[in-house]
Order: C-alpha cells, then structure tokens, then sequence
C-alpha cells in the first residue's frame, strides 16, 4: 500500500469523488446529516471554500480524507476513512491549525460530530479537542400524521422565492436575524445553484407592507433519499426578522414546507437549530417536530510561535 498524500481541491472531478468517498464511509442512516450531499454541492460550490478544501489520497488515486474550513468561524469538516484514520488524522488536524488559506490566527479550530458516533469523538479527543457547552439539535416530525393548515397574522402571505433577483432581501433578511456575517451573497447563490435545489420549495412570508418578514429553505436530496431507503425532506434553515418575530411565522412556514415534502412524496420532514434557540425549538414542537439526535461541538485552541 503507498503513503498517503495530499493536495489541494483543484480539479472538475474533485466533488463527485468527495461525493462517492461519503457514500462510502458513512453509515446509510446517517446520511442525512451534515456535510450530506446537498451540503456538499452547496459548499463547494463557492470558490472561498474551494480554496480551503483539502483532500488526501492512497494507492495513488484513491480518495482516503477530505477537510474543508467554513467561514468566518474556523469550523473544520472532514471525513476520513476509518481504515486511514491513524495515518491522516494527525496531517489533516495539523492543516486545519497551521496551513488552510485564511484561518484566523490566535482563535480556536472548531469542529463538530453526532453524539453518538463515538469513533469521531475519540479521534477529536486524541487530538487535543475539547468539548464545548451546548449542542445543536436534530428535529424531525413524520409526514403521514396530520398536519395543520398554517395560519398567518393578518395582511401576511407566503410564497416561493421569485428567483435569484431577490437574493439581496434574502440575505438581509438572514443578516437580521443572525448575525452581519451568517451569511454572503455567494452563499445564499450556491444554495440556488446546488443541483437539487427547488425554487417551489424556497419559501418566504411577505409582510402587509411588502417586506421579507421571514423565510424557509425547504429541500428534497433524492440522492441521499436513495441511499438510506427513506423518504426525507429538510425544513430549514428557518430565519424571522426581528421585527417580525413572536408572530407565528416560523411555525406557518414549517407546516407549509411539511404540506410540500407530504405532496411530494416524502415520510419525513427534518430541521437543525441550536440547543440555545429556545425560540425556533418552540416553534418546531408547536409544528409536531421532535428531537432525534444530537450534535456536539468541539475546540482546540490555535497557537502560533
């Protein structure tokens, strides 16, 4: 068997490999979580995270490892082969700390996995991580149960997304309810463009004004759906203006997109939010979405002499 290596993303064929290596190593049940295949078209759809993307080769071509650095936070995702996991992890990690394009300097490499996927968690244990506070939340509600019409307050309407001529109120929108740098132009572009993407499926609330009070990106994998034998649509990500919130919206939009996924087939609709989003967990139980799985996070400080 030869040595590993590695070497920057920089080839057309690069993303259906890392497709293929995913399908390979993770287990079917768990391919719906992220980087799933969406996740994986949309990321690498943009060039600054093409440009932080690393992959790691065997028996000459390969593919063993990749590892790529989302923005602005320093967060690590990668995967490795289990089999591999010795020889690359300590090279993969080291390039996360030291060398990948544009990290900041003097914080923290942060990374995340399943609670229960203890081969990960040891491996970021091994490797000078350190468990954080808090988690993120895995919700998933069947679609075969009734699902209530939803309700608007007066004056308010949904809609899908007219196209990419309203990106701009989109990302403003996302902005304001986050944070200035939870998301970009290109970001918002790349969900658009993954091969997947349904526009029917992209939903905002308009307020009696006009403006974008809120939205919801719903969306359907059949790739994924393929692979794990299931029939499962997501509902998110999931934003409210902070004028607008407190006003039912994320909870109409959320049974919207289960009306959609349902017509189209699916047997479940599933959503991620933060442990600490007390709000948007209210509004998915509200909308007959539970818990299923956890994710938690992980740090390693960055030193430098």
């Amino acid at each position: 068997m030869s040595p590993a290596f590695a070497r920057s993303y920089s080839h057309p064929d690069d993303l259906p490999a890392m497709i293929d290596f995913l399908k390979s190593v993770r287990p079917a049940e768990w391919m719906h979580e992220y980087p799933a295949i969406f996740d994986l078209h949309e990321a690498l759809g943009r060039l600054s995270i093409q440009e932080k993307t690393r992959l790691w080769f065997a028996d000459h071509d390969r593919l063993t490892a990749f590892a790529f650095m989302l923005e602005p936070h320093n967060q690590l995702v990668f995967e490795i082969e289990p089999s591999h996991e010795g020889e690359i992890e300590n090279d993969l990690i080291r390039w996360g700390m030291d060398d990948c394009p544009g990290n900041n300097r003097g914080d923290s490499l942060i990374t995340s996995c399943r609670e229960d996927d203890h081969r990960r968690v040891a491996l970021l244990e091994r490797q000078g991580f350190a468990r954080l506070a808090g988690c993120s939340l895995q919700m998933a509600r069947p679609l075969d149960k009734p699902i209530p019409p939803a309700q608007l307050p007066k004056g308010f309407s949904i809609r899908p997304i007219k196209g990419e001529q309203e990106v701009d109120e989109i990302v403003a929108l996302h902005r304001a309810a986050f944070s200035a740098s939870s998301m970009t132009r290109d970001e918002r572009l790349a969900i658009m463009r993954a091969p997947e993407y349904d526009p029917t499926l992209d939903l905002i609330v308009i307020a009696p004004e006009g403006q974008f009070a809120a939205y919801c990106t719903c969306s359907i994998s059949s790739a994924e759906n393929r692979l794990t034998g299931r029939k499962v649509g997501h509902t998110d990500p999931v934003a409210s203006h902070p004028e607008y919130q407190r006003r039912g919206l994320a909870r109409a939009l959320l049974l919207t997109g289960a009306h959609l996924l349902r017509e189209r087939g699916m047997d479940l609709a599933v959503l991620g939010t933060e442990a600490d989003n007390l709000a948007m967990q209210a509004a998915a139980r509200s909308a007959g979405f539970a818990v299923y799985s956890k994710r938690i996070w992980f740090a390693k400080p960055i030193f430098h002499a």
